[in-house]
């Protein structure tokens, strides 16, 4: 199904030839003694077995021949199958618990080295390429970047995502120009629900458009091999892997994130540097959080600090010594749900999942983790458990929102002092996700429900939930937000606040609740609820956008321009940010600091779209610029803001230069648009005798 234009099966022969060829040199240096480049590629929601060199029953020849060329581990394992998370613990070699992030949505802080600083540190040009909200600069993984291009166009409902084939053009211009050596990390996206591959590269059968998805990937990957210049490409260090699995119904989950099964915690692990990496494979659970130690200790720079990964570069040049315990974790029941996280350890060919009701698994005779020997095999219950607590052991990060102290001042100069943490840990006796499947079901329907824009359908099931569980924070969130879209904005209003009382650390119910408030004429609470979301997303400019909106509306001018200041900030060619920044500035009597932003905007959407003419007037003839304020004040046109203002002033302009005749006309304009003005003009010794009817 892949387009005759590919010469898939003719790239696979050659670098299977190629493969054979290669010989083991670990210890040798990248070819002409030049520093190897560093090629990272991340696929999100990979399931090995959607590999063909791995499953066997989907083609991905592109992927398939860099694995034949390289060293494998088609059974690496993720240590959270989410994926802000898990890119993360690639990027630092360390566990969620570890470097704070538990979940989608917050926010990457300052604290550990990233594998993009110590390249870039060490000479590299670095730059990434995104193609996922989730990983969006907002969220904070582009720390240690030259270039980090998430660029990704607007979808249904928001949804943002950048096709796989987007993304390797942006790649490969980048490439063309780039300063050597270089590191380069590139996400695909497009395995990720929902499935939507163009309709060549669907499939039959239930998992058809899921394996149609990393096909079309795997046609990106060739592009990407393709177009990368030969001297780059033969320098290279590239390693692929995935953030996580996809469920697919195993174990009665549809996507990833609830539960910790191999489904989900397996990923595909490949290698490859030609007169480097001998060809290879291994069956040992590799960690994501070993890939950052190995890629430094490969190009020979110095380990990160105390982290929980290792080298593989031993197991590359043929070693066995075994890897240390996997520590696996998903705290998406609690976040989201209300029910118990989930926490696992991993060792050999055991597994342990600590759970309400705990879980042991031989996945040598038992991968589909079907036969639960918790009973049976208390010996290794306990020594799993044991590796478990160790795991536990090192200190956890500390969950802090704000620590940039830019932004920490940001919030100050708005009245918020405090600096919040992440989510509070969950608390003993929560119910087993495992007993929840049901009400999970329910509420992923009512998910869909309300992605197809039915409204009223979704808060009926969700209200189902709401009767078994009256505290079901997804429940009250997004029957909340279905009861926003609806137009039943005070009913949401009640189910938000107490969205947000139980979960006060998600922006997206303040998010959610803070739009509702709007709607319903409280800017005052609205503004509360803005500044969580800044608290919770400091990067995030709408949220301060809105924030200003509130506060201005609130009769908070102050707090409106500093909320302004953050949003162009973070936006700096974004016009309406810098419109509303500009219109603060002016109400603040900052005339210089208003004038230098409408140029900003004029120099963004050019003089023809330009429609704040008669502010720029304004304030230039307030600064005592007539000859630069008549033209301005001219081009304003009915309907738009000031314009009544505009014409009075140059009314004001035309008849002290003695232009009676066109101080009358616009008189006239000025009078039409607001009639309330005639008084003003009346008080007015110089403009009253060209009131018309005054003579």
């Amino acid at each position: 199904m892949r387009p005759a234009a590919s010469g898939a099966a003719a790239v696979v022969a050659a670098l299977l030839l190629l493969a054979a060829a290669t010989v083991l040199a670990a210890d040798r240096p990248a070819v002409g003694h030049r520093p190897a480049n560093v090629l990272l590629i991340t696929i999100d929601t990979l399931r090995p077995d959607a590999l063909g060199w791995i499953g066997g029953a989907n083609d991905t020849p592109a992927i398939d021949a860099l694995a034949a060329r390289g060293f494998r581990f088609p059974r690496a394992v993720t240590p959270v199958p989410l994926t802000l998370p898990a890119h993360a613990s690639i990027m630092t070699g360390l566990v969620p618990r570890r470097h704070g992030v538990r979940d989608n949505g917050q926010t990457f802080g300052d604290g550990p080295t990233t594998l993009a600083e110590s390249l870039r540190g060490a000479g590299r040009a670095t730059a990434a390429f995104i193609s996922g909200y989730p990983l969006q600069r907002l969220f904070g993984l582009d720390r240690g970047f030259d270039h980090y291009d998430d660029s990704l166009p607007e979808g249904r409902e928001g949804w943002r995502e950048r096709i796989a084939t987007d993304t390797t053009d942006a790649v490969l211009r980048w490439i063309r120009s780039a300063r050597e050596p270089w590191f380069v990390w590139v996400h695909y996206y497009d395995p990720h629900y929902p499935y939507e591959p163009p309709r060549a590269f669907w499939g039959p059968g239930e998992r058809g458009a899921y394996l149609g998805e990393v096909r079309f990937t795997d046609l990106a990957i060739e592009r990407l091999w393709d177009g990368l210049p030969p001297d780059a490409r033969a320098r290279a260090l590239i390693v692929l892997t995935a953030d996580h699995g996809e469920a697919l119904g195993d174990h009665a989950e549809k996507r990833h994130g609830y539960f910790i099964y191999d489904a989900t915690m397996t990923v595909p692990l490949v290698l490859l540097q030609e007169g480097v990496i001998a060809p290879g494979e291994s069956p040992a659970a590799a960690n994501l959080v070993d890939i950052a130690p190995t890629i430094l200790e490969l190009v020979g720079l110095p380990r990160l600090g105390d982290i929980d990964g290792v080298s593989l570069a031993g197991q590359l040049r043929g070693e066995r010594s075994p890897l240390p315990p996997a520590y696996l974790e998903t705290q998406l029941p609690w976040i989201f749900f209300g029910w118990s996280p989930l926490r696992a350890i991993r060792q050999h060919d055991w597994k342990l999942i600590d759970a309400p009701r705990p879980e042991l698994y031989h996945l040598a005779s038992d991968p589909g983790e079907d036969v639960n020997l918790i009973g049976q095999q208390p010996d290794h219950a306990r020594r799993l458990r044991t590796l478990l607590d160790e795991a536990e052991r090192k200190p956890a990060a500390t969950p802090s929102v704000v620590t940039d102290d830019e932004v920490l001042a940001r919030l100050q100069a708005l009245g918020y002092v405090g600096a919040g943490g992440g989510a509070e840990a969950a608390p003993a006796g929560l119910p087993d996700p495992k007993d929840r499947i049901e009400l999970r079901d329910r509420l992923q329907e009512g998910e869909l429900l309300l992605e197809a824009g039915r409204f009223n359908e979704a808060v009926r099931l969700f209200d189902q939930v709401l009767a078994v569980e009256p505290d079901s924070r997804f429940a009250l969130l997004r029957s909340g937000i279905a009861l926003l879209k609806s137009g039943r904005a005070d009913e949401a209003v009640v189910r938000l606040s107490a969205s947000t009382r139980l979960d006060p650390d998600r922006a997206e119910a303040h998010y959610a609740l803070a739009d509702a408030l709007m709607r319903t004429g409280r800017p005052g609470r609205a503004a509360t609820h803005w500044r969580e979301v800044t608290r919770l997303q400091p990067r995030r400019a709408e949220a301060w956008f809105n924030l200003g909106v509130a506060a201005a509306q609130a009769g908070d001018p102050g707090q409106a321009m500093a909320a302004y200041r953050a949003a162009v900030e973070l936006e700096p060619d974004n016009p309406v940010m810098l419109t509303a920044l500009a219109r603060a500035e002016a109400a603040a009597g900052t005339d210089a600091a208003a004038i230098a932003n409408l140029d900003r905007v004029r120099a963004i959407v050019g003089d023809e779209d330009f429609g704040e003419a008669a502010l720029l007037g304004l304030l230039y003839a307030r600064s005592g610029r007539t000859d630069e304020a008549s033209p301005w004040l001219r081009r304003a046109t009915p309907g738009q803001p000031d314009f009544a203002e505009a014409r009075l002033e140059l009314a004001r302009i035309e008849a002290a230069n003695g232009r009676e005749a066109s101080a009358r006309a616009a008189l006239a304009e000025a009078l039409a648009a607001h009639p309330d003005l005639r008084s003003e003009i009346a008080s007015d010794p110089d403009l009253a005798p060209l009131l018309p009817g005054s003579r």
